[in-house]
């Protein structure tokens, strides 16, 4: 992300205004690609645990953490200060680069609230709806805030002393929400049947549809991150497009080798690939280069999904194999298809630029990925010691919509448990047997 002179100019404010909204928007998308992608006994469950992230996090933002991420550094590269607690000393006349400093606290919440999102993904079926109320905050103040200072934020260790580049997110989103979820996934153990009961996807449009708005939406992320309306915007939009299309080539590709037919799951899989990949890379690398981190995220990714199996780990909605493999991809690829037109001077291996980019990817990579993935599953285990952080095997098999908040997404005119709904214009009403 890059910073200009403090003075406000309009175009770029509509434009940050307008990514802002979009990146918002794909934390909806998330609920209904997850959503697509449970048994109908979780739907509503999957969509809550997406949409109370909005909540959780924009209160724990405002509170302190846009002053942690973005404050100033308070030594070490490791974390900003506490000046904006509450937002304080930030006022509409405030300004950062050429966007008004609470534009910009903005947009940065709505990354923080769709990384958080993410992670629920891996432990779908199977978690405590009020424990997941309390790990979101504590994650966020924990895990996020810290990496987003680290990549983002003034003095931050991995921009200023490191030198790795991520544009958009590929560290603090991708990567610690794929290294998260790993860690929840072992803190909660796998779902009843894995790997004995069909658990495929209840309802493929809702998943295309909730990837369209996640694709959507990422033109925001990444094109937003430019913090303004100019050509650099540009060349990350049609990077960003780009990479979605040979993302979701790539990985039917794959499936038409291996398996013998390219499936609507896979499609849709392929594009959010292809898109995580080029998430951190959208800023650093050419149209070509966009194209290539595209394919390879689609394709490795296809094989890495199915990881889960042989290494007994059960990342519900793959997580794991999509997003850490696919951040993983994207950032170290920076240090080989890097181009000076994009960076401004740092260029990667195919480009004269030596060993040397690569190596600081690498050293980015590791660093957070072990951090996001330790101090997760220590937020993990003191939650499941104290609250209890798995459903009970009777909620569980059940599902999670009806023990848990009383209601089923398919069984329309039922409310709880099997109650009919009365209404004044219907005097008879029948009881449906609910599903799950």
């Amino acid at each position: 992300m890059t910073l200009a002179a403090a003075h406000v100019d309009t175009g770029d404010t509509a434009w940050l205004l307008a990514a802002t909204a979009l990146v918002l928007l794909m934390t909806p998308g998330l609920a209904l690609f997850y959503g697509g992608m449970v048994r109908t006994k979780s739907v509503l469950n999957m969509l809550m645990m997406s949409f109370v992230s909005i909540a959780l996090v924009t209160v724990v933002w405002l509170a302190a953490g846009y002053s942690l991420a973005f404050g100033e550094d308070t030594g070490g590269g490791l974390l900003g200060g506490l000046d904006h607690l509450g937002m304080s000393g930030i006022t509409p006349d405030s300004v950062q680069g050429t966007v008004p400093t609470l534009l910009f606290a903005t947009f940065q919440l709505t990354f923080a609230v769709v990384t958080a999102a993410l992670v629920s993904g891996a432990v779908a079926d199977r978690t405590k709806f009020g424990a997941w109320l309390v790990f979101v905050p504590v994650w966020t103040l924990l895990v996020y805030v810290p990496v987003a200072h680290w990549t983002w934020g003034p003095g931050g260790w991995i921009l200023d002393g490191l030198g790795a580049l991520d544009f958009a997110g590929g560290l603090p989103v991708e990567i610690t929400s794929g290294a998260s979820g790993l860690a929840l996934c072992l803190v909660l153990g796998p779902r009843l049947g894995f790997k004995k009961d069909a658990m495929r996807p209840h309802n493929l449009p809702m998943v295309v549809l909730g990837a369209g708005l996640l694709w959507f939406g990422w033109f925001g992320f990444n094109a937003g991150s430019a913090l303004g309306a100019n050509g650099l915007a540009a060349a990350v939009f049609l990077n960003t497009l780009a990479a979605g299309c040979t993302g979701l080539l790539g990985w039917l590709f794959v499936e038409q080798k291996r398996d013998g037919h390219p499936t609507t799951l896979g499609a849709a899989s392929g594009a959010v690939a292809g898109l995580v990949a080029i998430t951190p890379s959208c800023g650093s690398v050419s149209l070509l280069g966009a194209l290539v981190v595209g394919l390879a995220a689609g394709a490795v990714c296809s094989y890495a999904v199915s990881w889960k199996f042989r290494l007994n780990f059960d990342d519900s909605l793959d997580v794991v194999g999509v997003h850490l493999v696919g951040g993983i991809i994207g950032t170290l690829l920076i240090g080989v298809f890097a181009v000076d037109s994009m960076t401004g001077g740092p260029e990667g291996l195919l480009y004269g630029g030596g060993f040397g980019q690569l190596g600081r990817q690498l050293v980015a990579v590791a660093a957070v990925g072990a951090y996001a993935f330790a101090v997760t599953y220590g937020i993990g285990k003191l939650i499941d010691r104290v609250l209890g952080f798995r459903a009970s095997e009777e909620q569980e098999h059940t599902g999670l919509d009806l023990t848990v908040h009383a209601e089923t997404a398919y069984d329309h005119g039922v409310l709880g448990h099997g109650a009919p709904v009365t209404h004044s214009v219907a005097p008879t009403a029948q009881k449906v047997r609910p599903q799950g």
